[in-house]
């Protein structure tokens, strides 16, 4: 469906301009191996294609507009009940000396946090680029050039795994700028807390105590702390192994290996099937990696079956502590440890009963949804394990906060902190 045309379905309403896009598509080499094609299954397939273009163009229009409304449309205003009741709490509670510092920056302009911009762009153009990675690949399928040994016009599936890449690159790259906005008041700033007014021109330094994330991460204990850190290299880890399962399904897809070796966990009676894995005629040999279907298969397996193992090693490291009473991960590190092992347990489930069942597309459809699911899990705990990470546990004094894993006054700080910086999103300073 390389070949279809990408304007409003509106100039296909009639049965003569169906009949005319079909014509169009039987000249292209891809007809000849589907010639009992109707027309109705014809317009089937059109409308998957059409429709995931659309998408595609939909969510580019929405974060676009959403960026640019958050950027010069909806600006910090100052309201002057909250600035009241500011300076009403820090009257009560601090000398004339003293003056409420405000926890949003003086030159905040826009809605989005400082340092976002320039993620939101790269975001954007990386949406874009998917389009023409898209094109790109579509377009190794176009011609007679690509027809393997079963004489099959087929997408390259060097290209297939480029563009599969490229939006889960782009998907994980959202999910962790998302997060990271969401988290923005507790990984920046403290409190709204009295400060000295030493001078008229008073720096960052002199306006804001350390932030919540950091002083959590200085007030675990060293052991604590060495356990959170081991527990975010298993996660990442998991993460990474994730991306590469990814990408190796697509090379799974793009040479048809799904429907090979139907067996678990023998490959036809054998682990290695070494006489399948490499052919002569593919030269140089590494392409046997990436060609061959034998190969390609074999590595999916075993990264797929890396990556459960690395999920449930580090949600079982993660939540080994928690059964001793340490205190080295939240709550909200737990959740995702235990969601990040449970999904990885099914996804793996999920493909070999895909593969089993010579993947059927409902079976083939839900695997590589679970995969997204894994690598959000994933991406979720690792975000949640930043305090573990060498920036955030730094030194901040000797002043220490309560722990936050146990949901003591240090949690609901956090919330508080949280829920002030919701209400100030329309100040003006």
């Amino acid at each position: 469906m390389s070949k279809i045309s990408s304007e409003p379905l509106r100039h296909l309403q009639s049965a003569a301009s169906w009949n005319d896009e079909f014509d169009r598509y039987k000249s292209f080499p891809e007809y000849g191996q589907r010639t009992s094609m109707t027309l109705d299954e014809f317009k089937y397939i059109y409308y998957w294609e059409w429709g995931h273009r659309m998408m595609g163009r939909f969510v580019g229009v929405v974060f676009g507009g959403g960026w640019a409304y958050y950027t010069w449309l909806h600006r910090p205003k100052l309201h002057t009940a909250m600035s009241a009741a500011i300076s009403s709490s820090s009257s009560s509670s601090s000398s004339s000396s003293m003056a409420t510092s405000i926890l949003l920056p003086r030159n905040a302009l826009s809605a989005i946090p400082p340092g976002y911009q320039s993620r939101l762009a790269l975001l954007f153009a990386m949406g874009g680029a998917q389009g023409l990675v898209g094109w790109w690949m579509v377009k190794s399928g176009l011609g007679d050039d690509r027809r393997d040994d079963r004489h099959e016009i087929r997408v390259s599936p060097y290209r297939l795994a480029a563009h599969l890449g490229m939006a889960v690159g782009t998907y994980s790259m959202l999910l962790w700028t998302g997060l990271g906005a969401l988290s923005y008041p507790v990984d920046r700033y403290a409190s709204i807390a009295p400060v000295v007014e030493t001078t008229t021109m008073a720096t960052a330094a002199d306006r804001f105590a350390p932030s919540m994330l950091r002083r959590y991460a200085a007030n675990l204990s060293p052991d604590a702390l060495r356990h959170a850190r081991v527990t975010r290299a298993g996660v990442m880890t998991t993460v990474g192994l994730t991306g590469l399962t990814i990408l190796s399904g697509a090379f799974v897809a793009g040479n048809d290996a799904g429907n090979a070796y139907n067996t678990y966990p023998l490959m036809d009676g054998r682990w290695i099937p070494w006489d399948d894995m490499l052919d002569p005629g593919k030269v140089p040999i590494w392409r046997n990696a990436f060609e061959t279907t034998a190969t390609v298969q074999w590595n999916h397996r075993v990264l797929g079956t890396c990556t459960a193992l690395s999920a449930l090693g580090a949600a079982g490291y993660g939540l080994l502590a928690c059964n001793r009473g340490g205190r080295g991960t939240t709550p909200q590190v737990r959740r995702g440890l235990v969601a990040m092992g449970a999904a990885a347990t099914g996804q793996m489930s999920l493909g070999i009963a895909t593969l089993l069942n010579y993947v059927p597309i409902a079976l083939a459809a839900s695997h590589q949804l679970g995969s997204l699911v894994v690598l959000t899990c994933g991406v979720y705990t690792a975000h949640s394990l930043r305090y573990a990470g060498k920036g955030a546990a730094m030194k901040v004094g000797g002043e220490a906060v309560q722990s936050l894993a146990g949901g003591s006054s240090g949690g609901r700080l956090m919330q508080k902190s949280a829920a002030v910086m919701s209400r100030m999103s329309n100040m003006k300073i």
